[in-house]
């Protein structure tokens, strides 16, 4: 049966139905091989014009959490002052208890579109890109659109990758702005780390054990906030904003277990939150992943690290920092960081940082700043802007 397959492919081949050569050998950039990562095409007229984001109100410190597993430290003789110095987080913001998503995603928006310039009715595509959402069905972003009043002709609809969500949605709405089906496009987030932090702490006192206290200290770092993203094809007058370039993005979905958040069965009835983290793992796993999308990030874009002037990455904490820019080869001194204020807040984490160094001027015009972004399956994704 093989052997007559491929007399078949060849017969094919012969009469011009197939290619002479596999279409991977026709490519300039793969040089005779499959790529190992997936590239995005150089965009050259798509602009990030504006970033807007809403802090929750609610300063959680580390300090505050520990006291409330006293008994826990006490039985496992735990010191206080671990968990900032583990992850070098001195505090966190929470919504208020019961706040809906959309509220936090709404005000991000409407900050986002009054520093655009663009007119709400000229947004083409809204994307809702948070690990968060307020229910299975509709759309979280349904509720955004509506409350800012975006146009009928709007495609509006959810996307979920873990904390990488909001660099995905940039790349679609990109590719959107890039085929010339849109003029413009919001990407929205809000994520909250309030309820998931109550029923971790209320587990790991339940369970008293080094192990749910080793696998729930990442849910700790978790703060709440909301962000949203305007991308334009420069066509609105005005500054255009930041050019993006383009980027790469590599998987270890073989990790796919080392970080997980969802819903776990009740004994009587019902489901609770659950999250788990193997930290160890997923900062070994994910450095590594990080080093090599780095080394395609910067064959694909003909930069060198050197003439990278400035990078947001996503916010985990101190050690996890350290870690990525050392593998990197990149000074400290081109990194701003934010999670020692707001922690982890999930897919706003990246973006919120860029806005932040932006208003601080570590951002100017002409920098080339890449965008480093890692979530849990593994999945990691690099993009690079002129600014």
């Amino acid at each position: 049966m093989l052997a007559f397959f491929l007399r078949y492919l060849r017969s094919l081949r012969a009469n011009h139905f197939l290619p002479s050569v596999p279409f991977w050998e026709n490519s300039s950039n793969s040089r005779g091989r499959v790529p190992s990562f997936a590239a995005m095409p150089k965009y050259a007229g798509v602009f990030l014009n504006s970033i807007g984001y809403e802090l929750a109100p609610v300063v959680v410190s580390s300090v505050e959490l520990e006291e409330r597993l006293t008994p826990l430290y006490a039985r496992l003789r735990v010191q206080p002052g671990q968990l900032e110095a583990l992850t070098g987080i001195t505090e966190r913001r929470w919504w208020d208890e019961g706040t809906p998503l959309s509220r936090g995603a709404i005000a991000a928006a409407r900050r986002a579109l009054a520093a655009s310039g663009v007119p709400v009715g000229e947004i083409g595509a809204l994307i809702y890109a948070g690990v968060c959402r307020e229910q299975f069905e509709p759309a979280t972003a349904c509720r955004v659109a509506d409350g800012i009043g975006v146009s009928a002709r709007t495609a509006v609809y959810d996307l979920s990758n873990a904390c990488l969500a909001v660099m995905n949605g940039i790349l679609d709405v990109a590719n959107r702005i890039q085929l010339g089906q849109i003029r413009a496009g919001m990407v929205v987030s809000c994520e909250s780390a309030r309820e998931i932090n109550e029923v971790m702490i209320q587990r790991m006192l339940a369970a008293a054990s080094m192990e749910q206290f080793t696998l729930g200290l990442a849910t700790l770092t978790g703060g709440s906030g909301a962000i949203a993203l305007v991308l334009t094809d420069g066509s609105f007058g005005g500054p255009r904003g930041h050019r993006l370039v383009g980027g790469v993005t590599r998987t270890a979905p073989q990790h796919h277990a080392l970080c997980r958040w969802g819903l776990a069965p009740l004994e009587a009835r019902g489901a609770e939150q659950f999250m788990s983290t193997d930290s160890f793992a997923v900062m070994k796993h994910g450095v590594e992943l990080g080093r090599r999308t780095w080394a395609d990030f910067l064959a694909e874009l003909g930069w060198t690290a050197e003439q990278v002037d400035r990078v947001c990455c996503h916010q985990v904490g101190s050690a996890h920092q350290k870690q990525i820019l050392d593998v990197l080869g990149i000074a400290t001194t081109k990194d701003f960081s934010t999670y020692p204020h707001l922690g982890n807040i999930g897919t706003v984490s990246l973006p919120i940082t860029a806005a932040i160094a932006e208003e601080r001027g570590y951002l100017k015009p002409g920098q080339r700043v890449a965008f480093l972004g890692i979530g849990s399956g593994l999945n990691c994704l690099m993009l690079g802007w002129e600014w």
